[in-house]
């Protein structure tokens, strides 16, 4: 059986890491959790020598996001479903993404957050750039088409219940679904 794909795409703070560990603690199926959040909290990237800016984040960006998305279809191909949490901003991504991942069945979630509570979200976390929440809230919506739209403000388990609900239907017509 091909791997199923639950795709969380949202501003950074609005909520996705949080729903993919309540939605893969209750699935019914093994589902690994991957974010790029996950690479650079194992420390992975050269964090500290891109902010001293003895390398050059902004050269090496798209290099990344490539690997990123070709080891989404790595893992999908060796029979893992995924549960992913993205932004897409980068110029063709979804492009890249859906010709890597048109194997699989990719349930495509947009989760919406207000930008009061992104901006109070971001300054509590401390760990992104002030400001990425609210330049993601005015972009990362805008001409997407989803299977399912949730509001990180929201009671976390109606998300969950709702998100699990409609992926377990067979219809799919978000971008992913698109030819």
């Amino acid at each position: 059986m091909a791997a199923q794909i639950i795709f969380l795409h949202g501003p950074s703070s609005s909520g996705k890491s949080t729903l993919a560990q309540a939605v893969q603690a209750q699935i019914e199926a093994p589902f690994w959790h991957v974010s790029i959040d996950h690479l650079r909290d194992a420390q992975i990237l050269p964090t500290a020598r891109y902010r001293s800016n003895e390398f050059d984040w902004k050269a090496d960006r798209a290099a990344f996001f490539d690997g990123f998305h070709r080891s989404l279809g790595a893992y999908a191909a060796a029979g893992n479903n995924l549960i992913i949490e993205h932004i897409l901003d980068m110029p063709g991504g979804l492009e890249q993404l859906r010709e890597i991942l048109v194997p699989y069945d990719v349930f495509f979630v947009g989760l919406h957050c207000g930008l009061d509570e992104l901006n109070a979200r971001e300054l509590a976390r401390g760990d992104r750039p002030v400001g990425s929440a609210e330049a993601d809230f005015h972009q990362v919506h805008q001409g997407r088409v989803y299977d399912l739209e949730l509001s990180g403000e929201d009671n976390l388990q109606g998300n969950v219940d709702r998100l699990l609900q409609a992926w377990r239907l067979p219809e799919r017509r978000g971008d992913f679904s698109a030819g």
